[in-house]
Order: C-alpha cells, then sequence, then structure tokens
C-alpha cells in the first residue's frame, strides 16, 4: 500500500505508519508482525519499526505475541468528527428518532467510493452486519451512499465511481450505468434513496440528506430495519416522514452551529520589568540610566514652591505680584 506518493513534499514513513493502522478491523483484531508486513507490502524491519513506534505513541498495544489497536486510535477519528460539530448537533435528533422508531439511525460521509459511518444511534437488534463509527461501505449498495452520490456533478461521479472501494466487502453485482444514473436522477428528484437487502440480505434502509448552512449535501442520515420484521411500506410510509423531520432539524442546527460568531481574545502583554541596576566603578550599584525619573518628575510636581505659593496669596488678595507687572 506504500509507495503512492509523488509530490516532493510526500512524507512516505508517515504514509507508511497510516498503512499498518489501516490494517485492522473487525475481522482482523490481532495481527502478527508477518500479517502487517505481508498486508502492507513492507519489509519486516521496517513494519517492526513502525509497530514499536506506534506502540511507544500508545496506538497499538502486543498481546501475546501479536498486536492489536488501543482505544487512543479513536482520537483520530473522533478529532474529525468533533472538528465539524455534526455529532454534538445531530445526536438529540438522532436519539428522539431512534426513541420513536425503535430502530437504528445512522450518519455516514463519503470517501472515495465508500461511505464512512461517523454518527449512530443503535438498537440492541440482530442484524447481517456489524456497524460503528469509521464503518466503511460501497456506496452504491446503500441508501445514504446514494444519496450523497446524487448530490454530485456528471464529472465529478464519475471519478468517485471509478475508485475502487476500501469496504473489504466482496464484490457485488452493479447495475448498468444507465439503469444506477437513472435511480440517481430518481434520488435527486424526491429527496430519500432505498436500499432493499442490496448490501446485505435482510438489511434495510431509507436515508435522506443532511444540508449545511450553504445547503449542500454533507452527510446522509438513515433509519435501518431488518427486513423480515419491517416491510417497504412500513419503511417509507411511517419512518420516513419522521427521518425527514430530524434530518431537517439536524441541517437547521447545523447551519446555526456554523454560523455562530467565533472569535479569539488575546490578553494583554503585561508591562517589562525594570532594568536591574548596574554598578559603577566603585562598585556602588546605581539605577539604571532613566529608572526614577519619572519618580522624580511626580514628586517635583506634587511640592509647592514658596514663592509660587507668596504669589497665588498675592493675587488672591488683589495684588499683582512684581513678576507680573
Amino acid at each position: 500500500m506504500a509507495g503512492r506518493g509523488s509530490g516532493p513534499d510526500f512524507v512516505e514513513a508517515l504514509a507508511r505508519g497510516l498503512d499498518v493502522l489501516g490494517c485492522f478491523d473487525a475481522r482482523h483484531r490481532r495481527l502478527t508482525l508477518s500479517e502487517i508486513a505481508a498486508a502492507t507490502g513492507l519489509a519486516r524491519p521496517t513494519a517492526r519499526r513502525l509497530l514499536l513506534t506506534l506502540e511507544e505513541l500508545g496506538y497499538v498495544r502486543t498481546d501475546q505475541g501479536a498486536f492489536t489497536l488501543t482505544p487512543r486510535v479513536l482520537r483520530l477519528g473522533m478529532s474529525y468528527v468533533g472538528s465539524l460539530g455534526l455529532w454534538d448537533v445531530a445526536r438529540p435528533h438522532m436519539e428522539a428518532l431512534v426513541a420513536q422508531t425503535g430502530e437504528s439511525s445512522s450518519m455516514a460521509q463519503l470517501d472515495g467510493s465508500d461511505i464512512v459511518y461517523v454518527a449512530r444511534v443503535s438498537v440492541p437488534k440482530i442484524i447481517a452486519l456489524r456497524v460503528d463509527i469509521g464503518t466503511r461501505f460501497p456506496a452504491p449498495q446503500t441508501s445514504q451512499g446514494k444519496v450523497l452520490l446524487a448530490a454530485l456533478g456528471p464529472e465529478e461521479l464519475e471519478a468517485v465511481l471509478a475508485e475502487p472501494s476500501r469496504s473489504g466487502l466482496p464484490g457485488f453485482p452493479r447495475p448498468t450505468p444507465e439503469e444506477f444514473a437513472a435511480e440517481l436522477r430518481t434520488v435527486r428528484a424526491r429527496g430519500w434513496a432505498l436500499a432493499d437487502e442490496e448490501l446485505a440480505p435482510g438489511v434495510r434502509s431509507v436515508a435522506v440528506p443532511v444540508r449545511d448552512g450553504d445547503g449542500a449535501v454533507r452527510a446522509a442520515m438513515n433509519v435501518t430495519v431488518h427486513a423480515a420484521e419491517t416491510g417497504v411500506d412500513v419503511l417509507t410510509g411511517t419512518y420516513l416522514p419522521l427521518l425527514l423531520r430530524a434530518a431537517g432539524d439536524v441541517s437547521a442546527d447545523w447551519a446555526l452551529w456554523q454560523s455562530r460568531p467565533h472569535g479569539e481574545v488575546r490578553p494583554a502583554a503585561a508591562p517589562a520589568p525594570a532594568p536591574p541596576p548596574r554598578a559603577d566603578a566603585s562598585g556602588i550599584r546605581r539605577p539604571a540610566a532613566g529608572a526614577g525619573r519619572s519618580v522624580r518628575r511626580a514628586a517635583g510636581r506634587s511640592r509647592t514652591r514658596p514663592a509660587d505659593t507668596g504669589r497665588r496669596a498675592s493675587c488672591r488678595r488683589g495684588r499683582v505680584p512684581p513678576a507680573v507687572r
């Protein structure tokens, strides 16, 4: 996987380290050094140095001769989610939706030809596929992916679909380009998409777009059901209106979050300290040049000279002092 960069500023070591982290998934939670080297195409000594570095940083740990990820890896993904503010905005609306439907709801964004889950509120139901934050699925097979693909322009859509999926799922029969383009036009026109057991047997879902403050589609939100329990008529007739309302509320709150005033107040600089006294040739420590002048000036202004006092007294008695005549 390494060796993709061609620019002068590409850091191959960083790319290799990320490749090592990317080897782990739900089906490969424990990997040996040989397995990681084979998966990344790296030499064993190189893979070993990267793993030991990641272990020292706290991203992996050794477990009986194998390596596993640690929860610290979550920081990498949650930093992105937190920077969007999307999870904080979406969570109360998704929780309310799940309470109304009794079904799981997720939010995903497009990454290449895959969708990546960035938020999820689930219910304890057994379905064919396990979904967590960061899970990837091929976009054309999912309701969320269809919503996100329908928001792309023709050239961008063609480039995205040309990218291979990194979900790790086996290949699937795709519709012809004409059929898929017609389906995306329908999704674009009606504002929602359905995936009926296209991703896996028994998995049925409906999805709608989530928009930012400029009206651009930035994510897709869905409701997922088990096909044996919930028919398409209930999914689209009962759950879809609730989903549309929840996604509209998320979009509105997200727009407000993005438009929030934000500024940085810098503290005032502290005054520079007075220079330390210096010793002259005789060894006596004297104040630095200029030190104490302001004090002497203030003291001089506070004194009242006797001549000035007499002059003011003369003026008060109506006599003009000699200096004024």
